[in-house]
């Protein structure tokens, strides 16, 4: 039986995610700053899932997660789908700063404490949403754009760590298009929109059989730019896309 940590576990694609691997029979580690939504999911396969309120901006954040990882049994794949992203034109300090906590330090955060975990059990594998966006850079949104910039290398780095101490880690950097998650509802029309059940079965088809990098075929960042400029000031956290990532 798989065991996996899902970080970003209270909605969009990291519950339906969460959700298809209960079906699957799988042991699940739910996380997420929202306890009602965790409990709510525990509620679903009480034998199956363990839960952990966890904010990835808190230091406290590692510790949450072994203890998470120790109810579990073990944790065989971490899957990171926690953050947020934001219109700013206005370039508004508090907007970039706090798009910088959660998608930098706290993405750093909690992937080096997997990195650790599975350093020291023989391996595993480490899945991240990340997005497009860090290939050009959005306008505007240039911290959200940073940040997922930082995410892909970094990723790439863990890699060659992790081949460099043959850890037996590996990587998958998951980049759908538009996903109709809360942060799009409402706020017009998308270029190839998809269903988050379309892209969670997607992902877990590629937990099963894991590739390296995954996007969504034909999506491309001049769509992304045109888009972009529309959507509002928005929080996002636990898997909701706000462009193609």
């Amino acid at each position: 039986m798989k065991r996996i940590v899902i970080v970003g576990a209270t909605s969009g694609i990291g519950l339906e995610v969460a959700r298809l691997c209960i079906r699957a029979g799988w042991r699940v580690g739910a996380a997420g700053r929202r306890k009602e939504a965790l409990e709510a999911l525990r509620s679903e396969a009480p034998g199956q899932v363990e839960t952990e309120t966890i904010d990835i901006t808190r230091d406290d954040a590692p510790e949450r997660l072994a203890r998470l990882v120790e109810r579990l049994g073990g944790m065989e794949i971490y899957f990171h789908a926690s953050g947020i992203g934001s219109r700013n034109t206005a370039l508004r300090p508090d907007i970039e700063l706090n798009t910088l906590r959660t998608n930098g330090e706290g993405f750093v955060r909690m992937v080096t404490a997997a990195f650790g975990h599975f350093r020291s059990h023989g391996g595993g594998r480490i899945a991240v949403i990340s997005s497009i966006a860090g290939t050009k850079g959005l306008g505007s949104a240039p911290a959200y754009s940073a940040t997922k910039r930082m995410q892909n290398t970094y990723i790439d780095a863990l890699a060659q760590l992790s081949r460099m101490e043959n850890c037996g880690i590996r990587f998958t950097d998951i980049r759908p298009g538009f996903v109709a998650t809360p942060l799009l509802s409402g706020d017009g029309r998308y270029p190839m929109l998809m269903r988050t059940e379309k892209v969670a079965a997607r992902i877990m088809h590629v937990l099963r059989h894991p590739r390296r990098r995954v996007g969504q075929r034909g999506a491309d960042l001049s769509s992304c730019q045109r888009i972009f400029p529309y959507l509002p000031h928005h929080r996002r956290r636990a898997g909701a896309r706000p462009d193609a990532v």
